[in-house]
């Protein structure tokens, strides 16, 4: 990575969480041109999939700029998206400076495989959510690297190894597909509730939490017989690892400077995510090292180190963008006028997700189209919360199936595991499973959603 890309990325995070603070859309705009300089000024060092969808979007957006089915105005929509959304994992993605610092972290496997054997698959799902919330697609990088070094240590090979694959790293990757439902940190939220103002993270959480429910439940009377397996050859803990209240700490002071400029400001809870995790890191990681120099450096190697990712993101924002501008603006508005109308629009977009998702089309992309939808929709008088709830049940499980998704492609990298294998063979029975099922739960929102409102 060039110096240039390895400070401007950097400075284009800082500019967009600037402008969204003042609400300038022109600045986020900025933020977004900077961005996309640096991608561009970064070329063959992104990987090949990133740079193929960055190349896609630039020239969908130009052919449609040309021809003028683009205005100015969603152009600037555009380069702001981009900017947003780039800066969402950028920002999120600097809790990850804390990783290296935490001894907790690294023995997190020997930590979460304590108890009794029947209990592993729920413990391993929500504490991956929950370190996902904070961590972002830090999350995988700490426990797919984690057993990595775990698993060469001690030895462990062959069919036993496998197992430890399929059942941990699995775990992990349906824990990290729960982020959505629950979790306010979370980019389908975040792109959900920038479409849709009058939408908010806890008008999602009581239905999104019956989704992630159902979802451990039946992944739990899947994986359980595994578990029992890898428990016996776990590593009993006498004490919990050095560091373990410090951290604790530490994610307490994120979510409570969260709550506090949700409180006190206009901002959700997405952007006041992007906020507090660089303040808390960096606060902590400068008291700790005494050395402004050297934070900065880490914190420019942070960032930098993600801009497959965050050109992924941005790319996905700009060509939502220029897509929903192709579509009709009263397409769909027929079926938006009644609940089973607004029932099949919901199941529509559910499916989309994970059946585009296993052909290769990422789910924030594909997310990125159908937000772009909402608010013409809306406009029409459509309630958003039961096709909202729809589609971050389908970016789920859309995670799950998505084999050039950055969370699989993160576990088939360190598994050394086909990606196939780990989107198809190993979720593929779950998510037959656990479709139906959450088609009848949406179906039963849909009917108690007048009792919400």
């Amino acid at each position: 990575m060039s110096a240039a890309v390895r400070w401007l990325l950097p400075l284009a995070v800082v500019l967009e969480l600037v402008a969204m603070c003042a609400s300038n859309k022109p600045l986020s705009a900025a933020a977004g041109l900077l961005f996309l300089c640096c991608f561009l000024m970064a070329g063959s060092r992104l990987q090949a999939y990133s740079r193929a969808l960055l190349l896609v979007s630039l020239v969908v957006t130009g052919w449609l700029s040309i021809r003028g089915q683009l205005s100015m105005s969603q152009l600037i929509k555009a380069s702001a998206d981009a900017a947003f959304y780039a800066a969402f994992l950028g920002s999120l993605g600097m809790m990850q400076c804390l990783v290296r610092r935490f001894e907790v972290l690294r023995r997190i496997h020997d930590v979460l495989l304590g108890g009794r054997a029947v209990w592993l698959y729920p413990k391993y799902a929500l504490v991956s959510c929950g370190i996902a919330s904070v961590l972002s697609f830090g999350m995988m990088n700490l426990l797919c690297g984690s057993l990595s070094e775990t698993l060469r240590d001690r030895g462990i090979t062959g069919p036993s190894r496998l197992q430890w694959l399929r059942c941990v790293l699995i775990s992990a990757l349906r824990g990290f597909a729960l982020v959505p439902l629950v979790a306010p940190t979370s980019v389908a939220v975040a792109i959900l509730t920038r479409e849709l103002p009058e939408l908010s993270w806890s008008m999602l959480l009581p239905f999104g939490a019956a989704a992630a429910v159902l979802l451990i439940g039946v992944g739990w009377l899947l994986e359980q017989r595994r578990f029992r397996q890898v428990s016996s050859e776990r590593v009993t803990l006498d004490q919990w690892p050095a560091g373990t209240l410090k951290l604790l700490l530490l994610v307490l002071a994120v979510f409570s400077v969260m709550a506090v400029l949700v409180a006190l400001t206009s901002l959700k809870v997405s952007a006041a995510a992007m906020l507090a995790v660089p303040v808390i890191t960096l606060l902590y990681i400068t008291w700790e090292d005494r050395s402004l120099g050297t934070v900065l450096e880490e914190s420019a190697s942070q960032v930098s180190a993600m801009v497959n990712e965050m050109a992924i993101f941005a790319g996905s924002a700009i060509l939502g963008v220029a897509l929903s501008s192709m579509i009709p603006r009263d397409a769909l508005s027929g079926l938006a006028g009644s609940t089973g109308g607004v029932l099949m629009l919901a199941t529509i977009g559910m499916l989309m997700l994970p059946l585009l998702s296993a052909i290769g089309i990422i789910p924030i992309t594909v997310l990125s189209i159908q937000a772009g939808l909402l608010p013409e929709l809306v406009a029409g008088g459509m309630d958003p919360l039961l096709i909202s709830v729809a589609l971050v049940i389908g970016f789920s499980l859309a995670m799950m199936l998505s084999p050039f998704g950055p969370s699989v492609m993160l576990l088939s990298r360190f598994g050394q595991v086909s990606r196939w294998v780990v989107a198809f063979r190993w979720n593929g029975v779950f998510v037959l499973i656990a479709v139906p099922l959450l088609l009848a739960l949406l179906a039963i929102e849909a009917v108690l959603l007048p009792a919400f409102r």
